[in-house]
This record gives C-alpha cells, sequence and structure tokens, in this order.
C-alpha cells in the first residue's frame, strides 16, 4: 500500500515555454465515489488501473495503487466507465528538486488549468514557480472524479 501526497494549485501564468513534455490523457471512473475511486486512464500510449482512498483532513494525502494494463484492456474498460470521461493534455516541468504535472483540459472542462506537484512528506517545501497560482488541494471541485460528474463549464 502507498500513499500519495500531492499538492494542487490553478495556474496563473504563462508556463509553456517551461514544458519539457506533453502527453495526451483520457480517463474515466469505474467507481466515483468519495470513499474509494477506481480509475481507468490512457496516458498517451499506456493505460492504468488506478484504486485511490479518501483524501486525509488535509486534501493532500491518499492511499493509492496503480498498475499498467494493455491499451486494448483499457480502451474496453473506458466503455464501462461512468459517464464523464475526462479529457486533457498533461504538460511535464521540472521545477528545482520537482516535477509538475500541469494538466490542460479540454472538452466539458475547457479553461481550467492545474499544477499538482507529488511530495515525499506532507512538510516537503518545494520551489513554487511563478506560474503558480492559488492552492486547491482541499477543494474536491478540482479532483479529476468530481469534475467528470460536474464539469468545469457548469461552474458558475
Amino acid at each position: 500500500m502507498a500513499i500519495e501526497i500531492e499538492r494542487k494549485f490553478l495556474v496563473a501564468g504563462d508556463f509553456r515555454n517551461e514544458i519539457v513534455e506533453s502527453i495526451p490523457v483520457r480517463q474515466g471512473y469505474l467507481s466515483s465515489v468519495p470513499e474509494r475511486t477506481v480509475r481507468v486512464r490512457i496516458k498517451g500510449t499506456r493505460g492504468f488501473l488506478t484504486i485511490k482512498g479518501k483524501s486525509d483532513v488535509s486534501g493532500a494525502g491518499r492511499f493509492e495503487w496503480e498498475w499498467e494494463i494493455d491499451q486494448d484492456e483499457a480502451e474496453d474498460l473506458l466503455k464501462l466507465c461512468e459517464s464523464g470521461i475526462i479529457e486533457k493534455i498533461r504538460h511535464i516541468i521540472p521545477v528545482g528538486k520537482h516535477t509538475f504535472e500541469v494538466d490542460e483540459f479540454f472538452g466539458d472542462n475547457s479553461g481550467l488549468i492545474v499544477a499538482e506537484v507529488e511530495l515525499t512528506s506532507f512538510e516537503e517545501a518545494f520551489e513554487k514557480p511563478s506560474w503558480l497560482g492559488p492552492e486547491v488541494t482541499q477543494d474536491r471541485r478540482y479532483y479529476n472524479s468530481w469534475l467528470s460528474k460536474n464539469p468545469f463549464c457548469l461552474w458558475k
């Protein structure tokens, strides 16, 4: 069992000149209840099945298990997912000793850009790039599982 520690931020500036890689992502949820999510993801040409537990009080930590699966199996599993497939481009940006993953959403979530950084502990310091906006780690509206049911285009 692994614990994922991740902080999430809105993007408030131009990050594009710092991108080292961009990967198309499609993902859906076999289960999107807050206590556990079961996600199917196709990232580039690779398939993944991920189970995540409920977030802790800080919103930054939760149990996570992930397995790589055959891309064809992932395509088939996406057909079984709840409605609301997430489409985005994940931009990889190294900043200091960390790597930020900046998700630029499309479809019903167009206009939303969120940056995440994974940490090894809750207290770990990290360099904040100039384009990083407000932290939204504790705001569940920015969880992909939430966005699949409550897309950004419907927010007021």
